[in-house]
């Protein structure tokens, strides 16, 4: 609110008010001040406000200030009941009421000037339909009507002229230009003629050099209609593809679709189309030619001077004051059922607008419809000739695009989870470092203790000591294994050899039976049958055989098979 204050008597201060106020004298105002200043800020904007409103009565003020408001389209905020509030604030002179108006009207003076200039000639009057019957006053509505399409059309040339930068220094200046150039074309066009004239045969170079020319002036008009014919076709082609577009989609539609909904969608489209050839066109089409009788009247008319522009201007004033004076005894009248049907017949021209914009803009929505299935027609065929696939369509685009949903959320989850990672590993990278840091820190600090107590080195020597230490054990401790697994192994060698002992006893048993009876067979039947083998051989059989009975073992069975095989030498 300070800055709305602010704003206001900062602007009541300039030109054209120069109020000289301050915030305190300005908040401390009547609320007849008030609106007063309200009413010389309305005065600024539409001249014919200027009423000292002592001289007035509170009715006819609010009355006054609440048509100029509606007719610059203020809004007061609030909803309906809020209304009733600003309608009393606006007779009171309340603070709360005023002081927005006020901020409103002084942000955009100049815009609301041009609205209530034009809002003098623009506001229609509406009259009666029961009036409109007699002739007279049809038929001066009428002219009312097309002056008022004359001032629009004006007011825009007028804006054009202001807008387009021309002067009428500049025009004449050009237009001297122009005269100047006229003139030295035509005495080049008599040098020329002159100096034609004394070249043999001139009027047959003429004649063919005019043949030449109606030959060009052919050709660019042949050139002419075949980029017509080229266009025609062009937009043809245009159509034919429409047509087909419209046909398929017709097609699609009358497979997937029911009759019920069919039948809806042709009565939406026949709602529309009646619409727009009952009310729409004919509107338009009266509009259009009400401008073409104007322009046609405007044609026919001969040039206007200043003086006529000043007699049209008068007669302006004079039609607009007399509105004003029957916009005034209307007001006076105040009747509730003609209040009412005004009422009425503002939220049925309203809602008339309303349906006006929305079936325009229907309208270009089914234009750029077309266009964009035009669009996607072309697109859809180039890239049939780039790599000769067809676009997706309909379930098969739905499936694709939420498969591309699933992997983008799974995507989306990776990332996020690889976001997490990165930052925990930031951290705990930041961590390492201060850690790192620190521990330098301490070492420096206990180096120093150290030099100071004279026992440097001393953390270093028990470092290694530790480590040391670390290592014995653990050297120890593999010592350690190592004996046991030897120990265990020496045990499972010893129960394998005493379990092959036992297996192998009664074997042995009975081979030393053999081994005696072997032997006093060998030396009797030796004695009988070899006499001359030599006695070495005898000899070494025998420790052999001592041998093998002085150790008793298996593992010395190939001593007894090698002792087996001389013998059978032997025998041999």
């Amino acid at each position: 609110m300070s800055d709305q204050i602010k704003f206001i008597v900062d602007n009541l201060n300039k030109e054209p008010f120069r109020k000289n106020y301050n915030l305190i004298t300005f908040d401390s105002l009547e609320p007849m001040q008030l609106l007063q200043i309200l009413n010389d800020v309305l005065a600024e904007i539409d001249p014919k406000q200027v009423v000292d409103i002592r001289e007035e009565m509170p009715e006819h003020t609010a009355k006054r200030m609440l048509s100029l408001l509606g007719i610059l389209k203020y809004k007061p905020p609030g909803n309906a009941t809020d209304m009733s509030t600003f309608r009393q604030g606006l007779v009171i002179g309340s603070k709360p009421v005023i002081y927005p108006v006020l901020h409103w009207l002084l942000q955009r003076t100049n815009e609301l000037k041009k609205r209530a200039y034009l809002a003098r000639f623009l506001i229609k009057l509406e009259v009666p339909s029961e009036f409109l019957q007699d002739e007279t006053v049809a038929d001066t509505n009428k002219q009312y009507e097309e002056l008022m399409e004359a001032f629009k059309t004006l007011h825009k040339e007028c804006e054009q002229l202001k807008t387009s930068g021309f002067s009428t220094a500049e025009i004449r200046r050009d237009i001297s230009a122009m005269e100047d150039e006229k003139d030295q074309l035509i005495k080049r066009v008599e040098r020329l003629k002159k100096r034609v004239e004394t070249v043999q045969n001139h009027q047959r170079m003429l004649k063919i050099a005019r043949q030449l020319r109606v030959e060009k002036e052919r050709e660019e008009f042949l050139a002419q209609q075949k980029q017509e014919q080229k266009n025609q076709l062009f937009h043809a082609v245009q159509r034919l593809q429409r047509v087909q577009n419209q046909l398929k989609s017709m097609r699609h539609a009358a497979a997937d679709a029911k009759p019920e909904s069919l039948m809806k969608r042709l009565e939406e489209e026949i709602k529309f189309n009646s619409y727009m050839v009952t009310e729409k066109f004919p509107k338009e089409l009266e509009s259009k030619k009400k401008e073409l009788h104007f322009l046609q009247k405007v044609v026919s008319e001969p040039a206007m001077g200043h003086s006529d522009l000043l007699e049209l201007e008068s007669n302006i004033n004079e039609i607009n004051t007399q509105i004003n004076q029957l916009i005034e005894k209307k007001m006076m009248r105040n009747e509730p059922i003609e209040g009412k049907l005004s009422l009425y017949r503002q939220q049925a021209s309203i809602i008339s607008r309303k349906k006006e914009g929305k079936a325009e803009e229907l309208q270009e929505a089914k234009e750029k419809l077309a266009s964009l299935e035009r669009e996607v027609s072309v697109k859809t065929n180039q890239t049939r000739e780039f790599d000769g696939t067809e676009v997706l369509k309909g379930d098969e685009f739905k499936r694709y695009v939420s498969k591309l949903r699933s992997k983008s959320t799974v995507f989306k989850k990776k990332h996020q989870i690889i976001a997490e990672f990165k930052a925990e590993f930031g951290l705990l990278q930041r961590t390492e470092e201060l850690l790192k840091q620190r521990h330098e820190n301490i070492q420096h600090q206990l180096r120093t203790i150290e030099e100071k107590k004279g026992i440097s080195g001393y953390s270093y020597t028990q470092e290694e000591l530790e480590r040391v230490s670390a290592l014995k054990s653990e050297v120890d401790e593999m010592k350690g294994r190592t004996l046991d697994d030897m120990s265990e192994m020496v045990k499972k060698l010893n129960s394998l050899v005493s379990e092959k002992k036992s297996a192998l006893a009664p074997v042995i048993k009975e081979l030393r039976q053999l081994r005696q009876k072997c032997q006093t067979a060998y030396h009797s039947h030796h004695k009988e049958m070899y006499p001359s083998y030599h006695q070495s051989q005898i000899i070494q059989l025998s420790s052999s055989f001592h041998i093998i009975k002085s150790e008793g073992y298996l593992s010395h069975i190939n001593i007894f098979i090698s002792v087996f095989c001389r013998v059978e030498k032997a025998l041999c």
